[in-house]
Protein backbone atom coordinates (compact mmCIF):
# COMPACT_ATOMS: atom_id res chain seq x y z
CA UNK A 1 0.00 0.00 0.00
CA UNK A 2 1.39 3.02 -0.96
CA UNK A 3 1.63 6.11 1.41
CA UNK A 4 -0.68 7.81 -1.03
CA UNK A 5 -3.15 5.35 -0.78
CA UNK A 6 -3.04 5.08 3.36
CA UNK A 7 -3.64 8.71 3.53
CA UNK A 8 -7.13 8.22 1.13
CA UNK A 9 -7.70 5.36 4.03
CA UNK A 10 -7.44 7.57 6.86
CA UNK A 11 -9.20 10.29 5.42
CA UNK A 12 -12.09 7.93 5.23
CA UNK A 13 -11.99 6.18 8.33
CA UNK A 14 -12.00 10.09 9.70
CA UNK A 15 -15.05 10.71 7.35
CA UNK A 16 -16.82 8.01 8.66
CA UNK A 17 -16.39 8.25 12.23
CA UNK A 18 -17.26 12.00 12.11
CA UNK A 19 -20.42 11.12 10.26
CA UNK A 20 -21.47 8.13 12.54
CA UNK A 21 -20.76 10.44 15.79
CA UNK A 22 -23.06 13.54 14.52
CA UNK A 23 -25.71 10.55 13.96
CA UNK A 24 -24.91 9.18 17.51
CA UNK A 25 -25.20 12.59 19.29
CA UNK A 26 -28.20 13.21 17.18
CA UNK A 27 -29.59 10.19 19.08
CA UNK A 28 -27.84 11.21 22.46
CA UNK A 29 -25.66 8.18 22.23
CA UNK A 30 -21.74 8.48 24.19
CA UNK A 31 -18.90 8.47 21.09
CA UNK A 32 -17.94 4.99 22.35
CA UNK A 33 -20.84 3.47 20.83
CA UNK A 34 -20.35 5.30 18.02
CA UNK A 35 -16.69 4.97 17.56
CA UNK A 36 -17.21 1.06 17.75
CA UNK A 37 -19.99 1.01 15.34
CA UNK A 38 -17.07 2.77 12.86
CA UNK A 39 -14.50 0.26 13.61
CA UNK A 40 -17.89 -2.33 12.52
CA UNK A 41 -18.27 -0.57 9.41
CA UNK A 42 -14.84 0.06 8.10
CA UNK A 43 -13.47 -3.15 9.29
CA UNK A 44 -13.08 -6.63 7.57
CA UNK A 45 -16.99 -7.18 7.71
CA UNK A 46 -17.78 -3.65 6.56
CA UNK A 47 -15.86 -1.60 4.10
CA UNK A 48 -12.70 -3.38 4.60
CA UNK A 49 -10.67 0.12 4.99
CA UNK A 50 -9.16 -1.63 8.20
CA UNK A 51 -7.86 -4.68 9.22
CA UNK A 52 -5.26 -4.84 11.53
CA UNK A 53 -3.00 -2.11 11.16
CA UNK A 54 -0.25 -1.38 12.09
CA UNK A 55 -0.50 2.45 11.87
CA UNK A 56 -3.88 1.68 13.73
CA UNK A 57 -3.16 0.04 16.72
CA UNK A 58 0.08 2.62 17.06
CA UNK A 59 -2.91 5.09 17.46
CA UNK A 60 -4.61 2.97 19.58
CA UNK A 61 -1.84 2.34 22.05
CA UNK A 62 -1.24 5.64 22.38
CA UNK A 63 -4.68 6.09 22.53
CA UNK A 64 -4.85 4.20 26.37
CA UNK A 65 -1.87 5.59 27.52
CA UNK A 66 -3.35 9.40 26.94
CA UNK A 67 -6.53 7.86 28.66
CA UNK A 68 -4.71 6.26 31.98
CA UNK A 69 -2.19 9.38 32.38
CA UNK A 70 -4.97 11.79 32.57
CA UNK A 71 -6.27 9.17 35.01
CA UNK A 72 -3.61 9.82 36.94
CA UNK A 73 -3.04 13.71 36.76
CA UNK A 74 -6.66 13.85 37.37
CA UNK A 75 -7.08 11.45 40.61
CA UNK A 76 -8.62 13.52 42.90
CA UNK A 77 -8.58 11.83 46.31
CA UNK A 78 -10.02 14.83 47.79
CA UNK A 79 -13.61 13.76 46.01
CA UNK A 80 -13.50 10.48 47.92
CA UNK A 81 -12.53 12.04 51.29
CA UNK A 82 -15.58 14.51 51.42
CA UNK A 83 -18.16 11.93 49.96
CA UNK A 84 -16.80 9.83 53.11
CA UNK A 85 -17.39 6.25 53.38
CA UNK A 86 -20.05 5.73 51.20
CA UNK A 87 -17.43 6.12 48.18
CA UNK A 88 -15.20 3.95 49.62
CA UNK A 89 -18.24 0.98 50.83
CA UNK A 90 -20.17 1.28 47.50
CA UNK A 91 -17.14 1.28 45.14
CA UNK A 92 -15.40 -1.45 46.85
CA UNK A 93 -18.27 -3.61 47.33
CA UNK A 94 -20.01 -3.38 43.88
CA UNK A 95 -17.01 -4.82 42.54
CA UNK A 96 -16.95 -7.28 44.77
CA UNK A 97 -20.19 -8.53 44.77
CA UNK A 98 -20.37 -7.91 40.73
CA UNK A 99 -17.26 -9.87 40.26
CA UNK A 100 -18.77 -12.60 42.37
CA UNK A 101 -21.86 -12.37 41.29
CA UNK A 102 -20.65 -12.55 37.52
CA UNK A 103 -18.54 -15.13 38.15
CA UNK A 104 -21.11 -17.54 38.79
CA UNK A 105 -23.07 -16.72 35.67
CA UNK A 106 -20.41 -16.74 33.58
CA UNK A 107 -19.93 -19.98 34.73
CA UNK A 108 -22.97 -20.97 34.70
CA UNK A 109 -22.95 -19.86 30.65
CA UNK A 110 -20.31 -22.75 29.92
CA UNK A 111 -17.39 -20.70 30.51
CA UNK A 112 -13.77 -22.02 31.48
CA UNK A 113 -12.48 -20.33 34.93
CA UNK A 114 -10.21 -17.94 33.39
CA UNK A 115 -12.90 -16.76 31.21
CA UNK A 116 -15.12 -16.07 34.01
CA UNK A 117 -12.96 -14.48 35.56
CA UNK A 118 -12.01 -12.06 32.86
CA UNK A 119 -15.68 -11.53 32.39
CA UNK A 120 -17.00 -10.79 35.74
CA UNK A 121 -14.14 -8.82 36.35
CA UNK A 122 -14.95 -6.76 33.21
CA UNK A 123 -18.46 -6.40 34.40
CA UNK A 124 -17.52 -4.57 37.46
CA UNK A 125 -16.45 -1.32 35.50
CA UNK A 126 -18.04 1.63 34.83
CA UNK A 127 -17.21 4.59 32.98
CA UNK A 128 -15.91 7.54 34.79
CA UNK A 129 -16.29 9.64 31.35
CA UNK A 130 -19.57 8.87 30.39
CA UNK A 131 -21.12 9.77 34.11
CA UNK A 132 -19.38 12.80 34.24
CA UNK A 133 -20.31 14.00 31.29
CA UNK A 134 -23.87 12.85 31.13
CA UNK A 135 -24.67 14.29 34.91
CA UNK A 136 -22.88 17.67 34.18
CA UNK A 137 -25.04 17.71 31.13
CA UNK A 138 -28.04 17.38 33.44
CA UNK A 139 -26.56 19.54 36.03
CA UNK A 140 -26.55 16.69 38.41
CA UNK A 141 -22.71 16.40 39.66
CA UNK A 142 -23.25 18.84 42.77
CA UNK A 143 -26.14 16.71 44.30
CA UNK A 144 -25.59 14.01 46.32
CA UNK A 145 -26.14 11.27 44.07
CA UNK A 146 -23.66 12.64 41.51
CA UNK A 147 -20.80 13.11 44.09
CA UNK A 148 -21.43 9.98 45.42
CA UNK A 149 -21.40 8.34 41.87
CA UNK A 150 -18.42 10.05 40.85
CA UNK A 151 -16.92 8.98 44.29
CA UNK A 152 -17.30 5.57 43.88
CA UNK A 153 -15.80 5.57 39.77
CA UNK A 154 -13.19 6.58 41.63
CA UNK A 155 -12.62 4.41 43.91
CA UNK A 156 -13.82 2.03 40.30
CA UNK A 157 -10.63 3.69 38.51
CA UNK A 158 -8.42 2.88 40.85
CA UNK A 159 -9.03 -0.97 41.59
CA UNK A 160 -8.96 -1.90 37.87
CA UNK A 161 -5.14 -0.10 37.41
CA UNK A 162 -4.33 -2.39 40.65
CA UNK A 163 -5.75 -5.53 38.69
CA UNK A 164 -3.72 -4.21 34.98
CA UNK A 165 -0.85 -3.89 37.42
CA UNK A 166 -1.26 -7.63 39.08
CA UNK A 167 -2.20 -9.26 34.97
CA UNK A 168 0.97 -7.81 33.48
CA UNK A 169 3.13 -8.54 36.89
CA UNK A 170 1.96 -12.15 36.89
CA UNK A 171 -0.09 -13.21 34.01
CA UNK A 172 2.35 -14.95 31.97
CA UNK A 173 4.47 -16.30 35.24
CA UNK A 174 4.52 -20.01 36.00
CA UNK A 175 3.23 -21.15 39.34
CA UNK A 176 6.58 -22.95 39.86
CA UNK A 177 9.07 -19.01 39.42
CA UNK A 178 6.09 -17.51 41.42
CA UNK A 179 7.96 -16.51 44.29
CA UNK A 180 11.04 -15.22 42.08
CA UNK A 181 8.61 -13.57 40.07
CA UNK A 182 7.04 -11.36 42.68
CA UNK A 183 10.28 -10.44 44.80
CA UNK A 184 11.39 -9.11 41.29
CA UNK A 185 8.50 -7.29 40.31
CA UNK A 186 8.02 -5.82 44.02
CA UNK A 187 11.79 -4.86 43.60
CA UNK A 188 11.20 -3.72 40.02
CA UNK A 189 8.34 -1.75 41.32
CA UNK A 190 9.80 -0.29 44.23
CA UNK A 191 12.39 1.22 42.28
CA UNK A 192 9.62 2.47 39.35
CA UNK A 193 8.17 4.50 41.99
CA UNK A 194 10.81 5.66 44.14
CA UNK A 195 12.50 7.29 40.65
CA UNK A 196 8.91 9.38 39.96
CA UNK A 197 8.91 10.10 43.19
CA UNK A 198 12.36 11.53 43.14
CA UNK A 199 11.26 13.25 39.61
CA UNK A 200 8.42 14.45 40.78
CA UNK A 201 9.68 15.79 43.87
CA UNK A 202 13.28 17.23 42.69
CA UNK A 203 13.43 17.44 39.25
CA UNK A 204 9.61 17.78 37.54
CA UNK A 205 8.02 21.16 39.30
CA UNK A 206 11.63 23.23 38.16
CA UNK A 207 11.30 21.40 34.88
CA UNK A 208 7.67 23.23 34.20
CA UNK A 209 8.50 26.24 35.73
CA UNK A 210 10.50 27.03 32.63
CA UNK A 211 8.27 24.46 29.97
CA UNK A 212 4.82 26.26 30.92
CA UNK A 213 5.80 29.37 29.49
CA UNK A 214 5.30 27.89 26.02
CA UNK A 215 1.51 26.31 26.13
CA UNK A 216 2.63 24.51 22.98
CA UNK A 217 5.69 23.26 25.00
CA UNK A 218 3.57 22.34 27.33
CA UNK A 219 1.22 20.07 25.37
CA UNK A 220 4.40 18.28 23.75
CA UNK A 221 6.55 17.54 26.94
CA UNK A 222 3.13 16.36 28.54
CA UNK A 223 2.85 13.88 25.37
CA UNK A 224 6.55 12.75 25.37
CA UNK A 225 6.57 12.42 29.41
CA UNK A 226 3.60 9.50 29.50
CA UNK A 227 4.32 7.77 26.55
CA UNK A 228 8.06 7.68 27.46
CA UNK A 229 7.07 6.35 31.24
CA UNK A 230 4.84 4.09 29.14
CA UNK A 231 7.44 2.47 26.96
CA UNK A 232 9.96 2.40 30.03
CA UNK A 233 7.59 0.82 32.57
CA UNK A 234 6.73 -1.72 29.72
CA UNK A 235 10.39 -2.77 29.28
CA UNK A 236 10.18 -3.07 32.97
CA UNK A 237 7.69 -5.98 32.51
CA UNK A 238 4.99 -3.84 33.41
CA UNK A 239 2.31 -2.77 31.01
CA UNK A 240 2.05 0.85 29.17
CA UNK A 241 -0.94 1.68 31.18
CA UNK A 242 0.52 1.30 34.35
CA UNK A 243 3.14 3.12 33.40
CA UNK A 244 0.78 5.97 31.75
CA UNK A 245 -0.93 6.08 34.61
CA UNK A 246 2.08 6.30 37.12
CA UNK A 247 3.51 8.92 35.04
CA UNK A 248 0.06 11.10 35.54
CA UNK A 249 0.04 10.63 38.67
CA UNK A 250 3.43 11.81 39.72
CA UNK A 251 2.68 15.17 37.67
CA UNK A 252 -0.64 15.56 39.93
CA UNK A 253 0.84 17.35 42.79
CA UNK A 254 1.90 19.96 40.09
CA UNK A 255 0.34 23.13 40.17
CA UNK A 256 0.53 22.65 35.98
CA UNK A 257 -1.98 19.60 35.79
CA UNK A 258 -4.90 21.58 35.55
CA UNK A 259 -3.49 23.26 32.63
CA UNK A 260 -1.93 20.28 31.18
CA UNK A 261 -5.02 17.90 31.56
CA UNK A 262 -7.25 20.47 29.82
CA UNK A 263 -5.57 20.74 26.66
CA UNK A 264 -4.80 16.91 26.56
CA UNK A 265 -8.45 16.45 26.74
CA UNK A 266 -9.25 16.41 22.80
CA UNK A 267 -6.03 14.57 21.88
CA UNK A 268 -6.99 11.92 24.30
CA UNK A 269 -10.10 11.60 22.78
CA UNK A 270 -8.98 11.61 18.94
CA UNK A 271 -6.62 9.14 20.03
CA UNK A 272 -9.35 6.86 21.64
CA UNK A 273 -11.10 7.14 18.81
CA UNK A 274 -8.46 4.43 17.03
CA UNK A 275 -8.67 2.47 19.98
CA UNK A 276 -12.56 1.50 19.95
CA UNK A 277 -12.05 1.00 15.63
CA UNK A 278 -9.40 -1.15 16.23
CA UNK A 279 -12.14 -3.30 18.88
CA UNK A 280 -15.05 -2.78 16.26
CA UNK A 281 -12.81 -4.10 13.27
CA UNK A 282 -11.60 -7.09 15.15
CA UNK A 283 -15.44 -7.55 15.86
CA UNK A 284 -16.46 -11.07 14.86
CA UNK A 285 -19.67 -11.32 13.97
CA UNK A 286 -20.09 -15.13 13.93
CA UNK A 287 -18.84 -15.30 17.40
CA UNK A 288 -20.78 -12.70 17.98
CA UNK A 289 -24.17 -13.93 16.86
CA UNK A 290 -23.21 -17.42 18.35
CA UNK A 291 -22.71 -15.57 21.68
CA UNK A 292 -26.02 -13.06 21.79
CA UNK A 293 -27.51 -15.22 24.33
CA UNK A 294 -24.39 -14.71 26.79
CA UNK A 295 -24.66 -11.62 25.73
CA UNK A 296 -27.93 -10.47 26.65
CA UNK A 297 -27.78 -12.54 30.33
CA UNK A 298 -24.58 -10.34 30.87
CA UNK A 299 -25.76 -7.13 29.90
CA UNK A 300 -29.24 -7.88 32.05
CA UNK A 301 -27.20 -8.12 35.02
CA UNK A 302 -25.14 -4.97 34.70
CA UNK A 303 -28.49 -3.26 33.65
CA UNK A 304 -30.59 -4.37 36.32
CA UNK A 305 -28.14 -6.11 38.96
CA UNK A 306 -25.57 -3.35 39.31
CA UNK A 307 -27.82 -0.48 40.08
CA UNK A 308 -29.12 -3.42 42.80
CA UNK A 309 -26.34 -4.09 44.20
CA UNK A 310 -25.24 -0.13 44.61
CA UNK A 311 -28.54 0.43 46.14
CA UNK A 312 -28.46 -2.49 48.56
CA UNK A 313 -24.89 -1.22 49.95
CA UNK A 314 -26.15 2.52 50.06
CA UNK A 315 -29.67 1.28 51.93
CA UNK A 316 -27.21 -0.33 54.50
CA UNK A 317 -25.64 2.41 54.95
CA UNK A 318 -28.96 4.78 55.52
CA UNK A 319 -29.18 6.56 52.22
CA UNK A 320 -32.66 6.40 50.79
CA UNK A 321 -33.92 4.18 48.40
CA UNK A 322 -34.06 7.04 45.59
CA UNK A 323 -30.48 8.21 45.85
CA UNK A 324 -29.48 4.67 45.80
CA UNK A 325 -31.22 4.01 42.82
CA UNK A 326 -29.92 7.09 40.99
CA UNK A 327 -26.37 6.47 42.33
CA UNK A 328 -26.73 3.31 40.99
CA UNK A 329 -27.95 3.61 37.52
CA UNK A 330 -24.44 5.02 37.17
CA UNK A 331 -22.71 2.02 37.20
CA UNK A 332 -25.44 0.15 34.40
CA UNK A 333 -22.86 -0.30 31.54
CA UNK A 334 -19.33 -1.36 31.57
CA UNK A 335 -16.57 0.84 30.24
CA UNK A 336 -13.87 2.39 28.36
CA UNK A 337 -11.77 -0.12 30.69
CA UNK A 338 -13.91 -2.91 30.65
CA UNK A 339 -12.64 -3.31 26.95
CA UNK A 340 -9.08 -2.49 27.96
CA UNK A 341 -8.48 -5.00 30.00
CA UNK A 342 -10.18 -7.64 27.86
CA UNK A 343 -7.90 -6.68 25.13
CA UNK A 344 -5.03 -6.91 27.81
CA UNK A 345 -5.95 -10.37 28.61
CA UNK A 346 -6.34 -11.23 24.98
CA UNK A 347 -2.23 -10.04 24.52
CA UNK A 348 -1.40 -12.29 27.71
CA UNK A 349 -2.75 -15.50 25.48
CA UNK A 350 -5.31 -15.48 28.66
CA UNK A 351 -8.58 -15.34 26.83
CA UNK A 352 -9.34 -15.81 22.63
CA UNK A 353 -10.80 -13.13 20.75
CA UNK A 354 -14.24 -14.70 21.15
CA UNK A 355 -14.47 -13.46 24.62
CA UNK A 356 -13.28 -10.02 23.71
CA UNK A 357 -15.75 -9.85 20.69
CA UNK A 358 -18.26 -10.81 23.86
CA UNK A 359 -17.45 -8.16 25.91
CA UNK A 360 -17.59 -5.91 23.38
CA UNK A 361 -20.94 -6.48 22.37
CA UNK A 362 -22.05 -6.22 25.87
CA UNK A 363 -20.09 -3.00 25.88
CA UNK A 364 -22.49 -1.78 23.41
CA UNK A 365 -25.53 -2.99 24.92
CA UNK A 366 -24.96 -1.35 28.51
CA UNK A 367 -23.84 1.63 27.22
CA UNK A 368 -26.23 2.54 24.97
CA UNK A 369 -29.43 1.69 26.76
CA UNK A 370 -27.69 3.00 30.24
CA UNK A 371 -27.63 6.45 28.34
CA UNK A 372 -31.04 6.66 28.65
CA UNK A 373 -31.42 5.71 31.80
CA UNK A 374 -29.43 7.78 33.52
CA UNK A 375 -30.64 10.69 31.30
CA UNK A 376 -34.38 9.96 32.40
CA UNK A 377 -33.44 8.36 35.61
CA UNK A 378 -36.03 10.53 37.14
CA UNK A 379 -38.68 9.41 35.32
CA UNK A 380 -37.95 5.54 35.81
CA UNK A 381 -37.66 5.92 39.01
CA UNK A 382 -41.46 7.22 39.53
CA UNK A 383 -42.33 4.23 37.20
CA UNK A 384 -40.95 1.70 39.30
CA UNK A 385 -40.70 3.11 42.86
CA UNK A 386 -43.65 0.83 44.46
CA UNK A 387 -41.23 -1.97 43.25
CA UNK A 388 -37.99 -0.43 45.34
CA UNK A 389 -40.56 -0.02 48.58
CA UNK A 390 -39.52 -3.02 49.84
CA UNK A 391 -35.91 -1.93 50.24
CA UNK A 392 -36.94 0.34 52.47
CA UNK A 393 -37.37 -2.11 55.31
CA UNK A 394 -33.18 -2.74 55.00
CA UNK A 395 -31.08 -0.62 57.28
CA UNK A 396 -32.57 1.91 58.69
CA UNK A 397 -32.69 5.61 58.32
CA UNK A 398 -31.75 8.24 60.74
CA UNK A 399 -34.64 10.75 61.61
CA UNK A 400 -36.26 11.51 64.85
CA UNK A 401 -39.46 10.53 65.67
CA UNK A 402 -41.91 13.91 66.34
CA UNK A 403 -41.55 13.83 70.06
CA UNK A 404 -37.79 14.27 69.70
CA UNK A 405 -38.15 17.31 67.42
CA UNK A 406 -39.35 19.46 69.54
CA UNK A 407 -40.28 22.95 68.75
CA UNK A 408 -39.37 25.52 65.89
CA UNK A 409 -39.84 28.86 64.73
CA UNK A 410 -39.12 27.55 61.00
CA UNK A 411 -38.27 24.58 59.35
CA UNK A 412 -36.09 24.35 56.75
CA UNK A 413 -35.08 21.88 53.94
CA UNK A 414 -32.02 21.70 52.16
CA UNK A 415 -28.78 22.22 53.55
CA UNK A 416 -26.61 22.68 50.49
CA UNK A 417 -24.49 26.18 50.25
CA UNK A 418 -27.76 28.48 50.39
CA UNK A 419 -29.28 25.96 52.80
CA UNK A 420 -26.82 26.35 55.10
CA UNK A 421 -26.34 29.64 55.06
CA UNK A 422 -30.23 30.41 55.63
CA UNK A 423 -30.02 28.24 59.00
CA UNK A 424 -27.22 30.12 60.29
CA UNK A 425 -28.56 33.43 59.93
CA UNK A 426 -31.89 32.65 61.18
CA UNK A 427 -30.39 31.24 64.25
CA UNK A 428 -28.54 34.31 64.67
CA UNK A 429 -31.34 36.75 64.49
CA UNK A 430 -33.01 34.61 67.15
CA UNK A 431 -34.72 32.22 66.17
CA UNK A 432 -35.57 28.20 65.99
CA UNK A 433 -34.62 26.56 62.95
CA UNK A 434 -35.23 22.80 62.44
CA UNK A 435 -33.42 21.72 59.41
CA UNK A 436 -33.70 18.24 57.22
CA UNK A 437 -31.80 17.01 54.46
CA UNK A 438 -30.99 13.59 52.89
CA UNK A 439 -27.48 13.81 53.10
CA UNK A 440 -26.30 12.07 56.28
CA UNK A 441 -23.02 14.04 56.26
CA UNK A 442 -24.61 17.41 56.18
CA UNK A 443 -27.03 16.42 58.84
CA UNK A 444 -23.69 15.38 61.37
CA UNK A 445 -22.48 18.71 60.76
CA UNK A 446 -23.10 21.22 63.38
CA UNK A 447 -24.67 24.45 62.43
CA UNK A 448 -25.43 26.91 65.14
CA UNK A 449 -27.13 25.98 68.71
CA UNK A 450 -30.41 27.15 67.97
CA UNK A 451 -30.48 25.12 64.69
CA UNK A 452 -31.45 21.13 64.90
CA UNK A 453 -30.73 18.99 61.91
CA UNK A 454 -32.80 15.79 61.01
CA UNK A 455 -32.47 13.34 58.50
CA UNK A 456 -34.93 13.05 55.78
CA UNK A 457 -36.17 14.29 52.12
CA UNK A 458 -38.52 17.20 50.92
CA UNK A 459 -40.30 14.32 48.43
CA UNK A 460 -40.83 11.90 51.57
CA UNK A 461 -44.53 12.75 52.06
CA UNK A 462 -45.14 10.54 55.20
CA UNK A 463 -42.12 12.26 56.71
CA UNK A 464 -44.05 15.20 56.70
CA UNK A 465 -46.18 13.68 60.15
CA UNK A 466 -42.89 13.17 61.69
CA UNK A 467 -42.45 17.08 61.63
CA UNK A 468 -44.21 20.05 64.16
CA UNK A 469 -46.19 21.14 61.05
CA UNK A 470 -48.96 22.44 63.66
CA UNK A 471 -46.60 25.00 66.12
CA UNK A 472 -44.49 26.19 62.78
CA UNK A 473 -45.36 29.09 61.35
CA UNK A 474 -42.98 28.98 58.48
CA UNK A 475 -41.50 26.10 56.14
CA UNK A 476 -39.04 27.17 53.74
CA UNK A 477 -36.88 25.41 51.37
CA UNK A 478 -33.45 26.19 49.86
CA UNK A 479 -33.55 23.27 47.25
CA UNK A 480 -33.64 25.23 43.77
CA UNK A 481 -35.42 22.12 41.92
CA UNK A 482 -38.95 23.10 40.78
CA UNK A 483 -40.18 19.66 40.77
CA UNK A 484 -38.61 19.02 44.32
CA UNK A 485 -40.57 21.88 45.63
CA UNK A 486 -43.44 21.21 44.01
CA UNK A 487 -44.28 17.87 45.79
CA UNK A 488 -43.01 19.57 49.24
CA UNK A 489 -45.72 22.30 48.26
CA UNK A 490 -48.37 19.75 47.38
CA UNK A 491 -47.82 17.13 50.58
CA UNK A 492 -47.99 20.58 52.53
CA UNK A 493 -51.57 21.77 51.19
CA UNK A 494 -52.51 18.02 51.34
CA UNK A 495 -51.82 18.54 55.15
CA UNK A 496 -53.55 21.25 55.30
CA UNK A 497 -50.91 23.57 56.24
CA UNK A 498 -52.01 27.00 57.83
CA UNK A 499 -47.94 28.46 57.91
CA UNK A 500 -46.16 30.16 55.20
CA UNK A 501 -44.13 28.40 52.32
CA UNK A 502 -41.24 29.89 51.08
CA UNK A 503 -39.49 28.19 48.09
CA UNK A 504 -36.55 28.68 45.86
CA UNK A 505 -36.21 28.35 42.33
CA UNK A 506 -32.74 29.52 39.89
CA UNK A 507 -35.22 30.40 37.08
CA UNK A 508 -38.17 32.94 36.52
CA UNK A 509 -40.12 30.72 34.20
CA UNK A 510 -40.33 28.14 37.43
CA UNK A 511 -40.68 31.04 40.00
CA UNK A 512 -44.12 31.51 38.10
CA UNK A 513 -45.23 27.72 38.27
CA UNK A 514 -44.57 27.84 41.67
CA UNK A 515 -46.50 30.81 42.43
CA UNK A 516 -49.42 29.52 40.14
CA UNK A 517 -49.09 26.06 42.63
CA UNK A 518 -49.71 27.85 45.47
CA UNK A 519 -46.52 29.13 47.09
CA UNK A 520 -46.75 32.28 49.52
CA UNK A 521 -43.24 33.47 48.72
CA UNK A 522 -40.68 32.26 45.90
CA UNK A 523 -36.57 33.37 46.32
CA UNK A 524 -35.09 33.60 43.22
CA UNK A 525 -31.39 34.07 44.22
CA UNK A 526 -30.03 34.59 40.57
CA UNK A 527 -32.54 37.21 40.39
CA UNK A 528 -32.08 39.16 43.65
CA UNK A 529 -28.25 38.92 43.13
CA UNK A 530 -28.78 40.44 39.58
CA UNK A 531 -30.70 43.16 41.73
CA UNK A 532 -28.12 43.49 44.30
CA UNK A 533 -25.21 44.03 41.07
CA UNK A 534 -27.81 46.56 39.35
CA UNK A 535 -28.33 48.36 42.27
CA UNK A 536 -24.42 49.16 42.56
CA UNK A 537 -23.95 50.01 39.69
CA UNK A 538 -26.47 52.87 39.65
CA UNK A 539 -24.96 53.98 43.09
CA UNK A 540 -21.91 54.47 41.48
CA UNK A 541 -23.19 55.92 38.65
CA UNK A 542 -24.72 58.30 41.03
CA UNK A 543 -21.81 58.75 42.32
CA UNK A 544 -19.73 59.48 39.31
CA UNK A 545 -22.43 61.92 38.01
CA UNK A 546 -22.44 63.46 41.30
CA UNK A 547 -18.66 63.51 41.50
CA UNK A 548 -18.73 64.95 38.13
CA UNK A 549 -21.54 67.63 38.95
CA UNK A 550 -19.87 69.11 41.84
CA UNK A 551 -16.32 69.29 40.28
CA UNK A 552 -18.17 71.19 37.07
CA UNK A 553 -20.11 73.63 39.49
CA UNK A 554 -16.47 73.89 41.23
CA UNK A 555 -15.20 74.63 38.22
CA UNK A 556 -17.61 76.97 36.87
CA UNK A 557 -17.19 79.10 40.32
CA UNK A 558 -13.88 79.17 40.02
CA UNK A 559 -14.02 80.90 36.25
CA UNK A 560 -16.85 83.57 37.40
CA UNK A 561 -14.16 84.16 40.29
CA UNK A 562 -11.16 84.89 38.56
CA UNK A 563 -13.46 86.95 36.04
CA UNK A 564 -14.55 89.11 39.05
CA UNK A 565 -11.26 89.75 40.03
CA UNK A 566 -9.73 90.48 36.73
CA UNK A 567 -12.46 92.93 36.53
CA UNK A 568 -11.82 94.90 39.87
CA UNK A 569 -8.14 95.43 38.75
CA UNK A 570 -7.10 98.72 37.07
CA UNK A 571 -7.43 99.39 33.53
CA UNK A 572 -10.51 97.06 33.41
CA UNK A 573 -10.51 93.63 32.17
CA UNK A 574 -7.77 94.13 29.19
CA UNK A 575 -4.64 92.27 29.34
CA UNK A 576 -2.38 93.00 31.86
CA UNK A 577 0.55 95.03 30.76
CA UNK A 578 4.28 93.26 31.52
CA UNK A 579 6.96 95.41 33.61
CA UNK A 580 9.37 95.72 30.89
CA UNK A 581 7.32 96.95 28.20
CA UNK A 582 6.54 100.48 29.61
CA UNK A 583 3.22 100.10 28.29
CA UNK A 584 0.31 102.15 30.12
CA UNK A 585 3.69 104.28 31.60
CA UNK A 586 1.93 107.07 30.25
CA UNK A 587 5.71 108.24 28.14
CA UNK A 588 6.22 107.80 25.28
CA UNK A 589 9.04 105.28 23.98
CA UNK A 590 12.44 107.32 23.05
Amino acid sequence: MTAAHEFWVFAAVLAVAAAVALLGNLLRQPLIVAFIAVGILVGPVGLGLVSHDGVIELLAQTGIAMLLFMVGLRLDLHLIRTTGPVALATGIGQVVFTSVIGYGIALGLGMDSVTALYVAVALTFSSTIIIVKLLSDKRELDQLHGRIAVGFLIVQDIVVVLVMIALTSFGGSSTEAMPERVALTVGTGAGLLLGLALLSRFVLPWLLYYIARSQELLVIFGVAYAVSVAAVTEWLGFSLEVGAFLAGMSLASTTYRDALGARLVSLRDFLLLFFFIQLGAQLEFADATRQLFEAVVLSLFVLVGNPIIVVLIMRLMGYPVRIGFLSGLSVAQISEFSLILAALGLSLGHITSTTLSLVTVVGLITIGISTYLILYSKQLYDRVKRWLEPLDRIGRTRRLPADQVGRADVILYGLGRMGRSTAHRIAEAGFDVLAVDYDPQRVARSIHPRVTTVYGSAEDVEFLEALPLATTPMVISAIPSSNVDLVLLHALQHHEYAGTVVLSTLTRRDAERLRAAGADMVVEPYERGADTIVDLVREHADGDRSDRSEHSDRSESSDRAEHADRSERPGGPGPETGPDTGAGSGHAPT
